[in-house]
C-alpha cells in the first residue's frame, strides 16, 4: 500500500517537473523572438540612416562636380565661339505681347538648368553658361579682319598667294540659293529671292565692263514635299554667263526661276567647278560667291564639293553670304567658308547683301587701273580701309547689344513665371552686364587698333595685327 501512495507521488513530481521544463523552454523563445524583433528594427532604422547619409552625401558630390566652362577672356575666344542654336529667335515684344513672348521664351529654354529651388552660385553660373552657349552671336574677331584686308588688298604683290594675284581676266560667278525658304520675306516687304536678285543685279552693273560674270541657281525646280525631293535635289542651272553683264540679258535670266523646292548646296558648288573649268588659275582671277539662307537640305555634301572646287587648277577665292540665317544655319555656312579660308558675313535684308558684294568694288578698281597700265607687276599700295572698319565695328555692336537683350529678355521670363526668384534673377542680370560690358570694352579697343592701320599697305596691317595677336590667316 505504502509502495503504491509511493509510486504515485512520485509520477505527480516526475508530471510537474515535466510541465516545467515545457513552459520555461516557451518562454524562453517568447523572449528570444522578442529579442530577435527588437534587433530587426534597430537594423532597419540603422540603413534608414545609412540610406539618408549616402543620398545626402551623393547631393553634395553632385553638387562639388558642377562644372562650369569659362567665360572668354579674348576676343579671340570670343570669336572661336560657336553660334548658338537659338541665337536671334522668337522673343520681339514689337510683333508680340508680353504674355505671348513669354509664352514663346519658356517653350524654347524650358529645358535649361532648373534653378528655382535656392540654387547655390555654381548652380547659378552653371545656367547662365548654358543660356550663353544658346544664344551665342557670331562675334568676329582678329582672324576674320585678316581676312577681310587680304581680300581688299587682292592684287598686293606681298600676299605671296597666286590666288590673290591679278590676271589677265576677271571672273565673278554668284551661287544662288532657290530653294523654298528664299520665299519668305525680308524687312521692307520683299522676299528674300527678290531682295537677292535686286542686289545681285546692282552688284554687276557696277562691275568693269571686262569682267565675266555669271549666275548659277540650286533648288529652284520641284517644291518642298519629299515626293519632289529627288527632282529638286538634282536641279542647278547656269542661267547667266559666263560673259560681261547685260542688263535685258540679265534680267530674262533672273525671270527663269522662284524659289521652289531643297537645297542642294553641295551640287552648286561641284557645278560650279565645271562652269569654271575653262578659266585656269594662272591667268585668270576668279571669284566664287555662295548666296544661301539655310543648310544643306540634299546629299550633295558642301564641305567636301567646296573643298574640291577650292583646290583645283582654278584657284578660286571662294566667300560665302549667309541671307537671314540664324544658329546652325549660320554655323554651317561658316564651316564652308572656313573650309576653303573664305570670308562667311551674315546679312538680313538688300541693302546688307549689296555692301557685302560691293566689298569687290574697289578690288575691280584696282584692277582696272592695273590693265590700263599695261598688267605690269604692281608696287605695294595702300588701301584705305575705314569703310570696312566702320562696317566690321558696327556688326559686332549690334551683336553684343542683341545678345544681352536676348539674355536679359529670358531672365525676365523666368522671374516673372516662378522659375527663378528676385535674388538669382539680381545675380544672373549683374553677371550678363559685366560680361556684355567686357565685349564692349574689347569691341571699342580693337577698333582703336584698326584704325592705326587704315591708309597702310597689307603687310604693315597683317604684321601688327599678328604682333598683337600672334596669329595668321591659314595658307599664309
Amino acid at each position: 500500500m505504502i509502495k503504491r501512495y509511493m509510486s504515485f507521488f512520485v509520477a505527480i513530481i516526475l508530471l510537474l517537473l515535466v510541465t516545467g521544463c515545457f513552459g520555461s523552454g516557451s518562454n524562453d523563445t517568447n523572449e528570444n523572438e522578442d529579442e530577435n524583433q527588437e534587433s530587426r528594427e534597430v537594423n532597419e532604422e540603422s540603413e534608414d540612416d545609412s540610406l539618408e547619409e549616402d543620398q545626402q552625401k551623393l547631393e553634395e558630390e553632385e553638387e562639388e562636380e558642377i562644372v562650369v566652362d569659362p567665360l572668354p577672356t579674348t576676343f579671340e575666344e570670343l570669336e572661336q565661339l560657336p553660334v548658338g542654336p537659338d541665337a536671334g529667335r522668337v522673343y520681339d515684344v514689337f510683333e508680340r505681347t508680353r504674355e505671348e513672348s513669354h509664352e514663346v521664351v519658356l517653350e524654347t529654354f524650358g529645358d535649361l538648368p532648373d534653378i528655382s529651388n535656392n540654387p547655390t552660385e555654381a548652380e547659378l553660373d552653371y545656367f547662365y553658361r548654358e543660356l550663353l552657349r544658346r544664344v551665342q552671336r557670331d562675334f568676329q574677331g582678329p582672324e576674320h579682319i585678316k581676312k577681310e584686308i587680304r581680300f581688299q588688298s587682292l592684287g598686293d604683290p606681298d600676299i605671296g598667294d597666286s590666288r590673290y594675284e591679278f590676271k589677265e581676266q576677271l571672273n565673278v560667278i554668284v551661287l544662288l540659293d532657290a530653294s523654298g525658304s528664299m520665299a519668305n520675306h525680308v524687312e521692307g516687304g520683299k522676299t528674300r529671292m527678290d531682295a537677292a536678285k535686286d542686289a545681285i543685279t546692282e552688284f554687276m552693273r557696277e562691275l568693269p565692263e571686262e569682267t565675266n560674270v555669271a549666275l548659277r541657281v540650286y533648288g529652284h525646280e520641284g517644291s518642298g514635299s519629299q515626293s519632289d525631293k529627288d527632282r529638286s535635289c538634282s536641279s542647278s542651272e547656269l542661267v547667266y554667263g559666263f560673259a560681261p553683264y547685260n542688263e535685258s540679258e540679265f534680267n530674262a535670266a533672273l525671270n527663269q526661276f522662284q524659289p521652289a523646292g531643297w537645297t542642294p548646296t553641295g551640287l552648286a558648288l561641284s557645278e560650279a567647278e565645271k562652269d569654271l573649268a575653262s578659266f585656269d588659275g594662272e591667268t585668270n582671277t576668279n571669284i566664287v560667291y555662295l548666296v544661301s539662307d539655310g543648310i544643306e537640305t540634299c546629299e550633295s555634301n558642301p564641305l567636301e564639293a567646296a573643298e574640291q572646287l577650292y583646290e583645283s587648277d582654278i584657284l578660286p577665292i571662294i566667300n560665302v553670304i549667309g541671307f537671314g540665317v540664324l544658329g546652325d544655319e549660320q554655323n554651317h555656312l561658316k564651316e564652308i567658308a572656313e573650309r576653303v579660308d573664305g570670308i562667311y558675313q551674315t546679312v538680313n535684308d538688300e541693302n546688307e547683301l549689296l555692301d557685302e558684294l560691293n566689298k569687290t568694288k574697289q578690288i575691280t578698281e584696282a584692277w582696272e587701273e592695273w590693265k590700263r597700265q599695261g598688267m605690269i607687276s604692281l608696287s605695294s599700295r595702300n588701301f584705305d580701309n575705314r569703310n570696312l572698319i566702320f562696317s566690321y565695328i558696327t556688326k559686332q555692336r549690334v551683336n553684343r547689344s542683341d545678345q544681352r537683350m536676348q539674355v536679359n529678355n529670358v531672365l525676365s521670363a523666368f522671374r516673372e513665371n516662378g522659375l527663378i526668384d528676385n535674388q538669382s534673377h539680381q545675380y544672373l542680370s549683374k553677371v550678363n552686364k559685366e560680361f556684355h560690358d567686357w565685349i564692349t570694352e574689347e569691341i571699342e579697343r580693337f577698333r582703336e587698333e584698326l584704325y592705326e592701320l587704315s591708309d597702310t599697305t597689307y603687310e604693315d596691317a597683317i604684321k601688327k595685327l599678328e604682333e598683337r595677336y600672334e596669329s595668321s590667316v591659314d595658307g599664309e
